[in-house]
């Protein structure tokens, strides 16, 4: 089931120099708008608003900056259209071994212009050599889930891994100081609270896409992929990036 998100990734390997801060501080304001518009402004009730002004925490994003997105979602600041989440399903043909093949990827936005966004990431993708599809066509190989990153000490692995189970976790993958735990949707929330009683750092907490089958690709066809992901990652209007790729 292990999978992350490609944006969750490139966050956090890289340096965040001012440019991929403001970057980063406005995809994450836009889902928390998103999160108090559905859910309302209050975190003691609202999960999934809770969960984004974690991660939004997590990157030292200023608290002025979290209380104007939460403000903008629930209405009191009126300044512009609506933001609303939109996935795009979209493939990257590539060349294996034994022939041709694609990469299956959804591609989540925060956008108050769903016309220019949708224009904007399919130029990306036709530049690149990938193409945005119609609904279903790619999401069919995919399951949500909830996903919950937390830190880790390598030397206690053994014991880490009991905790996870116990903790209600349905699949995990410890890479490094790192770990990311995996459940049911329905079941996010109450794994993260077992997890903070067992007293984990949790690092992120969000559902996520997981491919059914995941397929391993050449370092040339990765190299390129990569750079796809790069050039998406710059438009502040795309929060998240799956696919189903090991």
């Amino acid at each position: 089931m292990s999978g992350h998100s490609k944006w969750s990734s490139i966050k956090h390997k890289k340096g965040i120099n001012d440019a991929k801060r403001a970057n980063v501080f406005t995809k994450i304001a836009r889902m928390i708008a998103i999160g108090a518009r559905e859910g309302g402004g209050d975190l003691a009730v609202n999960f999934k608003l809770k969960m984004l002004v974690d991660k939004a925490r997590s990157v030292n994003m200023p608290k002025d900056n979290i209380e104007r997105a939460i403000k903008r979602g629930t209405g009191e600041l009126k300044d512009g259209a609506i933001i609303e989440e939109v996935i795009y399903e979209a493939y990257l043909p590539i060349r294996q071994a034994g022939g041709p093949d694609k990469i299956g990827m959804l591609i989540k936005v925060a956008t108050d212009n769903k016309n220019r966004t949708f224009g904007e990431v399919r130029n990306i993708l036709t530049k690149n050599g990938g193409k945005i599809v119609t609904a279903g066509a790619i999401s069919y190989m995919f399951n949500q889930v909830g996903e919950i990153e937390i830190s880790v000490k390598k030397a206690d692995k053994e014991d880490v891994e009991m905790k996870l189970i116990e903790s209600g976790a349905e699949d995990f993958s410890i890479e490094d100081n790192t770990a990311w735990v995996y459940t049911k949707l329905s079941e996010l929330k109450i794994v993260k609270e077992n997890l903070e009683r067992e007293n984990f750092q949790i690092v992120n907490a969000q559902p996520t896409y997981v491919a059914t089958q995941k397929k391993e690709i050449t370092e040339a066809e990765r190299e390129k992929y990569e750079n796809l992901l790069e050039k998406l990652d710059e438009n502040d209007d795309v929060v998240e990036i799956y696919d189903d790729l090991e």
